[in-house]
């Protein structure tokens, strides 16, 4: 597969495109250029992203006559949070970001979520495009408008629906990906074919090796398979009234372990996912949902790509399961306090629902914790 391919998100008002392919911040200014009043951009990143990406990111701008600025952020989840989000808001404003101005989005899904918050909340809503350079933020948080911080309370709570104006998703800064961040990433990428394309997660045992391995084709084709996914649910369901929920396959337990691990390096989001979508496949079988198979098959994808699977391959000590449960209480999913999962039919079979007895919760976290 060569050349930019483009997925369309059609939101009426709020309608744009993403833009899939190799080379395309090196295209930045020529992509972003009509979309600009005037042509001057601010870009928030992060010092990882900063010393890859920036430089090509402001030249590609400069080429089309674009004038930036640039924040850059510190590394890392704790970044999405208050004191980070009020400093590029502050920042924002001393650029004299204009209602009709861009801001960009420069990073993975930290930057991404944080700086389309800023961009929600500046002058009561302007413009942001996100350039992300993770797996995870490509194939997920980069599309949708979902934007957010975390609190003391819990991961998101604080946030809102917020939607780009153009997502440039370049498969070759894939490339500057440690392994183990690609891998994180890839666990989302899973969640798209566990949760509605059985024939995708059948082409992902197939294909997975070679894309983790450097394989382009195979990665831009995954990156655009997922987009499809997330954006015609995206239409169908913008804010999350209801289909959109599916796509927190495997998150209720996934934010419970982000949250007992301090949102630090011990786990990182798309590993949370990875376990919480082997969790929901296990509990689904367990209420007699699914077949023993399922759960079985997705393990043993995850561990043939060399990924986290089990509460076991976290470092150090977790809570018990009842300090886990009380975590998941804080999740969003929640509905008049009862707690929602996403549970599984079959791979490809996803469904909503809060049917879910305590005891069964229970007692799966605490087989799982050994």
């Amino acid at each position: 597969m060569s050349g930019t391919e483009t997925v369309h998100v059609a939101l009426d008002a709020r309608a744009y495109d993403v833009r899939i392919g190799r080379g395309l911040v090196a295209q930045a200014g020529a992509e972003i250029a009509p979309l600009l009043r005037r042509k001057r951009v601010a870009i928030v990143t992060d010092v990882h992203v900063a010393g890859l990406h920036l430089a090509p990111l402001r030249a590609a701008l400069s080429e089309a006559g674009i004038v930036s600025e640039a924040l850059i952020l510190p590394p890392g989840e704790a970044t999405k949070g208050w004191e980070q989000f009020t400093r590029s808001v502050e920042w924002l404003l001393e650029q004299k970001v204009e209602r009709r101005d861009l801001v960009i989005a420069l990073g993975g899904g930290v930057i991404g979520d944080l700086v389309g918050f800023a961009a929600a909340v500046l002058r009561r809503g302007v413009g942001f495009v996100q350039i992300p350079t993770s797996l995870l933020a490509q194939v997920d948080s980069s599309v949708g408008g979902k934007t957010g911080i975390n609190t003391a309370q819990g991961k998101n709570l604080v946030g809102a629906f917020h939607q780009p104006a153009l997502v440039l998703a370049d498969i070759g800064l894939l490339d500057s990906l440690p392994r183990r961040d690609f891998l994180a990433g890839y666990g989302e990428v899973v969640k798209y074919g566990l949760l509605g394309d059985s024939a995708f997660f059948d082409w992902l045992e197939a294909h997975g090796p070679a894309m983790a391995a450097g394989d382009g084709a195979a990665r831009q084709y995954a990156v655009r398979r997922s987009v499809e996914m997330k954006a015609r649910i995206v239409e169908r369901d913008e804010t999350e009234e209801g289909d959109r929920a599916l796509l927190n396959l495997g998150h209720t337990f996934c934010h419970a372990l982000e949250k007992a691990t301090d949102y630090s390096d011990r786990l990182l989001h798309g590993e949370g996912v990875a376990i919480g979508c082997a969790l929901a496949f296990e509990l689904s079988q367990r209420l007699g949902l699914c077949s023993q198979e399922a759960p079985s098959r997705v393990r043993a994808h995850l561990r043939t790509m060399g990924m986290k699977v089990d509460l076991a391959d976290i470092p150090g000590d977790l809570p018990g399961a009842e300090a886990l449960l009380a975590l998941m209480g804080q999740d969003k999913k929640v509905l008049d306090g009862r707690l929602r999962f996403v549970l599984a039919r079959g791979i490809g079979e996803a469904f909503l629902t809060a049917d879910v007895p305590r005891e069964a919760v229970l007692g799966l976290l605490s087989n799982a914790l050994g």
